[in-house]
């Protein structure tokens, strides 16, 4: 007997769904003799890869986790105290370990499919309820991505609705903070919007140029400002104010709201979220009701489901890009879901009581550190102050020489100038202790050559602030933030909601274009720790030696995918991604003195977020024809880029197509932009498609984003965190985003996030994904996910059919499933996916891009056992379906317009439908044995669009509402 020693835990193995076995009997049913023929009759000829990817060997799982904890070993935990809306945090351990850490929560989607989604929309409203309530504001969006694009969003937002003549100028205080500055710059310009950056105790409100103005509340040097008067006097001129707030503060301070504010933006971090390099945090943003139908991003409401119970969804979704398109203010997709989860969980388990207490104990703090540097005879500037102090220094040398010693000692500060006056910023936390302010004082005493005094904490502190800045209202009032403080209660409630969720711990979730893939422990295990979550986002970069190695691997692997020179990680979702490739071809055009270029062709199938980030890029959008096989009409493509050849910026294009199909046009495609002088954008989101068998720069693109939660991994996380990069052609790196605090490789064009490398702890999943792999296994799990897709086509063509295929008759790694021909019988695409929660699954990606139609996407991480369950179900409904064709059930009175139905449903005494309980929740054996119950019955999204209610509301005043809506609101629909 023959031993041959090599790996046997290969990690593609576990990555990739069927074995060898699986794939030769699901190749027969495709009806071909391999992988490499199936993929030669999919992928052009013309765009295939003339070499493998060349990528550093794949690690073993261990392999990798021991090469990773050495490489984050490098970076440096220092006591940070610089502030600038980043403060260290604790993240309850009960909440990481069953949340944070737990599949159940981060591999679910974004709740489209809200009947299986109501304990991810239930942890939403606890949030926007904390946001309004702390906020002083009357609703909020279900969070945004940092408080940099949440102040962006707001500015647009106000642009829009001014009622002022040729106000084009945005007023921003000098003491917002720098990077939120950067962001508001970059978002501004394009739109022809100008800055107007100055003291808010001297600007002249009554220009006529102004249409609003923002604030920062504490200020960025820690100062605090009753703002009462400006708001105001703001908006005796007809301006729109924004407040940037800090959450922690707010628990003390008055909220912003109550002076007035039409909004108030800002990251929830410190609401026990790892700083983690800069994201993925959430942020969050505040407004008035009567701005509820322009406000950005998700709201979630209340409604009624079809037995009268309340129930969650996504609310008043015609604000959404996906439908409004070049209309929309906002190219917002989803944003942060997991980390609003994580900050409202925090409010829950502590409470009003707690919370306020840490910031008590933040501002005692601080008064006691003021006291001790000021006996020093050091200048600390603020009057009113929640947790910084701004120290006046007399002399560079002096700041220079604090920071040798801090730095030596471990400690990081905000070291800046104000009006040429050098300064020491100090920021405190929920972390810092009085030993923290004995270390803190030794330094400055040191530097002076003075004794540092004991410091002592007091037993209690008078709060000095003018009374118009003491909060005097209550918050978090709702019993869910007053019943959960003990860890057993706090555990269950966690529990009870994740129960309500389908994830990917549950079955497969077939959304097209969405690529729910496996999200590997192994990946996930790395996020959590010290060494990725401690680090200030601001901190020196030589602390951060181990993420510069991170960051330097990864964007040379992404340019090894792409085949592109040069990446940037800054973008923080996949529409900033979009946004921030727009801004790349904008600024090459501009520097060659082609500022007319703005015409953005975009075929009518994109995704809603391609036209509305066009937009946001100041370029003018012109939609291209799509042929009756759902490709690009490159005769009215080549007809368009001739007519404004002379205007012409962009071409955006999906590939392969939105619609799951190789384009066998799209190099001619490119060329033709090329030859007009326009650039080619590609949409990332269908990379899974291309990953070592093509690339975007071997198609003829200029740019493309990449979305690392579908492609590489990052999870979704129930609608975020996201990561979306943008890898460029040569000519295009020099308009990479940059970033106003820290060199990001000398790159200089503005930021279009808040931290300079965007969600930093979240790229060593992605990370970890290409080490394990290798660029074989990348290249094989690509030539699986077509392999699973077309599988499942083999399989489902007799009974739906498959919109749009290739030159062979093969789709992509998705493909469309034409049901438009059911509503003849009365049945609806909504009535098929409602349908699968019953069968334990969730739905495809609903009429998107084409109405009436799904969408599926196995990706390659699904088993054939998997696949076959999926396609078992989809038959059995297909089965249901003909029954109503066929007369033999009711057109209204049948098991898919009652769908999804719950266990309450079939508990009731008396059971009036025409088909039994057993049909209605066990239709198959697996349903039988493994059944996943939706908690509520199909949602009337209509009613709670008429009745809006977004935050928590006891039930006793959701009644009163209910009735009072129902009698008073008979308007349409929105």
């Amino acid at each position: 007997m023959l031993l041959q020693p090599k790996p046997a835990d290969v990690f593609v193995d576990r990555h990739n769904g069927p074995d060898d076995a699986a794939v030769a009997q699901m190749l027969r049913t495709i009806g071909v003799e391999s992988i490499d023929q199936l993929i030669d009759e999919t992928v052009p000829a013309a765009i295939r890869l003339k070499k493998p990817l060349n990528l550093p060997a794949a690690l073993t799982e261990q392999a990798f986790l021991a090469k990773f904890k050495k490489i984050a070993g490098k970076n440096k935990l220092f006591k940070n105290y610089i502030g600038l809306g980043y403060h260290d945090t604790q993240l309850p351990p009960v909440i990481q370990r069953n949340i944070l850490e737990n599949p159940g929560w981060y591999t679910a989607y974004t709740p489209y499919q809200a009947e299986i989604a109501q304990g991810r929309l239930e942890a939403l409203i606890n949030y926007q309820t904390m946001i309004i309530d702390l906020t002083g504001l009357e609703i909020a969006n279900a969070s945004l991505l940092d408080e940099g694009t949440a102040a962006a969003e707001t500015l647009h937002m106000f642009h829009s609705l001014t009622k002022k003549k040729n106000a084009s100028r945005y007023f921003v205080s000098e003491q917002v903070l720098p990077q939120t500055i950067d962001v508001l710059r970059t978002r501004a310009t394009p739109l022809g919007i100008e800055l107007v950056v100055g003291d808010h105790r001297t600007i002249d409100l009554t220009d006529e140029t102004l249409f609003g103005a923002i604030l920062q509340y504490p200020a960025a040097d820690g100062a605090v400002y009753d703002y009462t008067d400006f708001i105001a006097q703001a908006h005796d001129n007809n301006l729109f104010v924004t407040v940037a707030a800090d959450l922690l503060a707010l628990t003390l301070l008055t909220p912003p709201g109550e002076m007035g504010a039409d909004a108030v933006v800002g990251n929830s971090q410190r609401f026990g979220v790892p700083m983690g390099y800069g994201g993925p945090h959430a942020g969050f943003l505040a407004t008035k009701d009567a701005f509820k139908r322009v406000i950005p991003g998700r709201i979630i409401g209340q409604s009624i489901d079809a037995a009268g119970n309340k129930a969650y969804r996504m609310a008043l979704q015609t604000r959404e890009q996906h439908i409004r398109r070049e209309k929309a203010t906002s190219n917002i997709c989803t944003a942060q879901v997991l980390l609003s989860v994580l900050a409202g969980m925090y409010a829950v388990y502590h409470g009003p009581q707690r919370i306020r207490q840490f910031a008590a104990n933040v501002h005692t703090l601080a008064q006691t550190l003021a006291g001790a540097l000021t006996s020093l005879g050091l200048n600390q500037r603020n009057e009113f102050y929640f947790d910084t102090l701004d120290i006046k220094l007399e002399s560079q040398e002096l700041q220079q020489a604090i920071r040798q010693e801090a730095e030596a000692a471990g400690i990081n500060f905000r070291y800046f100038e104000e009006h040429g006056t050098p300064r020491v910023g100090i920021s405190l936390h929920q972390n810092t202790e009085i030993s923290d302010v004995q270390d803190i004082v030794a330094v400055f005493a040191k530097v002076l050559g003075k004794e540092a005094a004991t410091v002592e904490l007091p037993t209690e502190v008078q709060v000095n602030w003018a009374s118009g800045l003491i909060r005097t209202s209550e918050y978090l009032t709702h019993p869910v933030f007053n019943t959960h403080h003990s860890e057993t209660e706090m555990l269950r409630y966690m529990k009870q909601l994740e129960n309500k969720d389908l994830s990917l711990a549950h079955s497969m979730i077939p959304l097209g274009s969405c690529t729910m893939k496996l999200n590997a422990t192994a990946e996930m295990i790395p996020v959590t720790w010290p060494e990725i979550g401690g680090l200030h986002p601001f901190a020196p970069r030589e602390q951060a030696q181990g993420y510069a190695e991170i960051f330097r691997d990864l964007e040379a692997w992404l340019c090894e995918v792409t085949g592109f020179a040069a990446v940037s990680l800054q973008p923080n979702s996949g529409a900033q991604g979009e946004y921030a490739g727009l801004l790349a071809i904008k600024g090459y055009h501009d520097a060659r003195g082609d500022q007319h270029r703005n015409v953005a062709l975009i075929p009518a199938s994109a995704h809603g977020t391609n036209p509305a980030s066009a937009v946001m890029a100041g370029m003018q959008v012109v939609v291209v024809k799509s042929t009756e096989e759902g490709n690009i009409d490159v005769e009215d493509l080549k007809a368009k880029a001739a007519q404004y050849a002379d205007k012409l910026s962009c071409l955006m294009v999906t590939y392969p197509s939105t619609h799951g199909v190789y384009e066998e046009t799209i190099i001619d495609i490119c060329q033709t932009i090329h030859q007009h002088g326009g650039r080619v954008y590609m949409d990332g989101a269908n990379m899974n498609a291309q990953v070592g068998l093509t690339s975007p720069a071997t198609i003829g693109a200029d740019v493309c984003h990449l979305n690392l939660h579908k492609t590489f991994c990052i999870p979704h996380g129930g609608g975020g965190p996201g990561v979306g990069p943008i890898g460029v052609v040569a000519d295009l790196a020099p308009y990479l985003s940059g970033h106003v605090l820290i060199d990001a490789d000398g790159r200089t064009a503005g930021a279009v996030t808040s931290a300079p490398w965007g969600s930093a702890s979240i790229l060593p999943i992605s990370y970890a994904y290409i080490n394990m792999m290798g660029g074989e296994g990348l290249t094989q799990a690509t030539r699986t996910a077509i392999l699973n897709a077309n599988y499942i086509k083999a399989k489902l063509e007799a009974h739906y059919p498959v919109l749009y295929t290739g030159a062979n008759g093969r789709c992509a790694h998705e493909m469309i499933l034409d049901c438009r021909q059911f509503k003849k019988a009365g049945i609806e695409v909504e009535d098929i996916a409602k349908r699968l929660m019953d069968y334990g699954f969730h739905a495809p990606t609903v009429s998107f891009p084409v109405a009436g139609t799904l969408m599926v996407e196995p990706t390659e991480s699904e088993s054939k056992e998997e696949l076959d369950r999926f396609i078992e179900a989809m038959i059995s409904i297909r089965k249901e379906i003909a029954a109503v064709e066929e007369g033999r059930a009711d057109a209204k009175d049948n098991v898919l317009k009652h769908a999804p139905h719950t266990a309450a449903t079939v508990l009731t005494h008396e059971w009036t439908r025409p088909y039994t309980r057993e049909e209605a929740v066990y239709p198959t054996e697996h349903a039988r044995a493994y059944k996943f119950w939706p908690a509520v019955s199909r949602i009337d999204s209509a009613y709670g669009d008429r009745n809006l209610i977004c935050s928590c509301t006891p039930l006793e005043q959701y009644v009163d509402a209910e009735e009072q809506l129902v009698d008073t609101d008979k308007g349409p629909s929105y």
